[in-house]
């Protein structure tokens, strides 16, 4: 009878910790440049985990904390998953990138925008780019863009298992990584690679900043999460009061000092807390770093492409049209009916209840620079909660991004939202994640043939 010393372990050649878009995409890389299946995955082979036991190789194992695959896959986009960004040069597209680009050149040059067409149509799913080079399933389902990767996942031979919390990762010298989890399960593996995900939207994905807590007591440093790509807060209570309502082309200047620090032109979606929308998500970075040197007030031009002596003119021009009206009943026909009541009612306009012939000259002024200057204080974001994109994690310079192995450990790899790299929306942080789990399951799969 053997002892349990001599009992044969199982031992993984790859274990990719978070089934997510990068570490679907990871896995299943590598299981394709292995040629799938587990069956012949090493063998017996007599390799010693601190000398006492034999072990039983296999390929790659895919662990994922909740209880299906691809959580962030189902909400990305609002649920059409916005896969990447169709702009296919690579310095253009890493431009988008403007502190980590240097860093992303070499992965990129392996899989770009344009290989994740490739990748997708070559799997039956058809894309289709919309506005801003954002590209879609021509579907306009995500659960269509998850099945395409489970079933990439599943036919290269990659072993899964759901529902599994790892607790920890540590390594004695140069034997395998020992992966411990929450229900006391015990996993050994000659290279790991995290794709467990940064902390946008904890509620939503039921993260936590475990997979970071790992990586540190691995050696690695890991920089505080911050939200970037989240909506901005105020105090103004008729931005409250008007929440749902889109503007959608307007022009926006975030000021500091009364010194316009940043301006933009697009939609813009009132909330019950803000302002929210494309434009201003991809903002929000940039505002953020603004309130950290003091207060900034936002002001909305309702009509850039007027000029103000123009907007004055069709003011007066409506204002004759409608001599006896209430301006709360007339000023709708230029602008969207609970904005005008809003603007009507601000405490140094009080126009709403006055008759159009009883305004007077000044007053019309007034009004029509305030349509052209319509102020606000920005007070701040709405937190990690709400992030589409949070700052935070291992830094580039601790990763070798010709591989996306740790500069740390050989054998550690860091995918996707596990590194700290801004950028905004609009498919860029899919594209991060499936270049970077494309490269480093390559590099992976080519080491353990090798």
């Amino acid at each position: 009878m053997k002892s349990s010393s001599d009992i044969a372990i199982k031992v993984w050649d790859l274990v990719v910790i978070g089934g997510g878009p990068s570490g679907m995409m990871c896995a299943g890389r590598a299981g394709e440049v292995l040629g799938g299946g587990q069956d012949d995955a090493g063998g017996k082979k007599k390799v010693n985990i601190n000398n006492k036991k034999d072990v039983q190789l296999a390929k790659i194992l895919l662990l994922e904390k909740n209880e299906k695959l691809g959580q962030k896959l189902s909400i990305t986009g609002g649920g059409r998953c916005n896969i990447t960004n169709a702009e296919f040069d690579n310095r253009a597209f890493l431009s988008n990138f403007p502190e980590a680009k240097e860093f992303l050149f070499s992965p990129f040059s392996k899989f770009s925008a344009k290989d994740t067409f490739t990748f997708f149509e070559s799997k039956g799913l058809s894309l289709v780019v919309e506005a801003r080079k954002r590209a879609f399933p021509e579907t306009q389902k995500a659960s269509d863009v998850m099945h395409v990767m489970e079933r990439y996942v599943k036919d290269n031979g990659v072993a899964i298992k759901t529902g599994v919390q790892v607790v920890s990762v540590t390594q004695d010298g140069d034997n395998p990584f020992l992966i411990k989890t929450k229900d006391g399960e015990k996993f050994y593996s000659r290279h790991i690679a995290f794709a467990t995900g940064g902390l946008a939207r904890v509620q939503e994905r039921g993260v936590s900043a475990g997979g970071f807590s790992i990586l540190q007591k691995l050696g690695h440093t890991i920089k505080a999460s911050n939200p970037n790509i989240v909506p901005l807060t105020t105090s103004a209570k008729w931005v409250h009061a008007i929440s749902g309502v889109t503007l959608s082309f307007m022009a926006i200047r975030f000021k500091q000092n009364g010194v316009t620090k940043l301006k933009k032109t697009g939609k813009i979606l009132f909330t019950h807390f803000g302002i929210s929308g494309p434009l201003i998500l991809n903002s929000s970075f940039e505002v953020k770093k603004l309130l950290a040197n003091g207060s900034v007030e936002a002001s909305i031009d309702l009509f850039p492409d007027t000029e103000e002596n123009e907007l004055d003119r069709r003011v007066w021009r409506l204002f004759e049209q409608n001599k006896n009206k209430k301006l709360k009943n007339s000023l709708p026909e230029m602008m969207e009916s609970s904005l005008a009541e809003q603007v009507l009612n601000l405490p140094d306009i009080k126009l709403a209840e006055k008759e159009a012939n009883a305004v007077t000259k000044e007053e019309r002024k007034k009004l029509v620079k305030k349509m052209k200057n319509l102020t606000f204080p920005i007070t701040g974001t709405l937190g990690l909660e709400h992030a589409v994109i949070a700052s935070g994690g291992v830094p580039p310079e601790e990763v070798d991004f010709r591989t996306m192995v740790s500069r740390v450990n050989p054998n550690l790899y860091l995918l996707g939202d596990v590194l700290d790299i801004n950028r905004p929306s609009g498919g860029f942080s899919l594209q991060l994640c499936w270049t970077t789990g494309f490269v480093a399951g390559t590099d992976i799969a080519n080491k353990i043939r090798n």
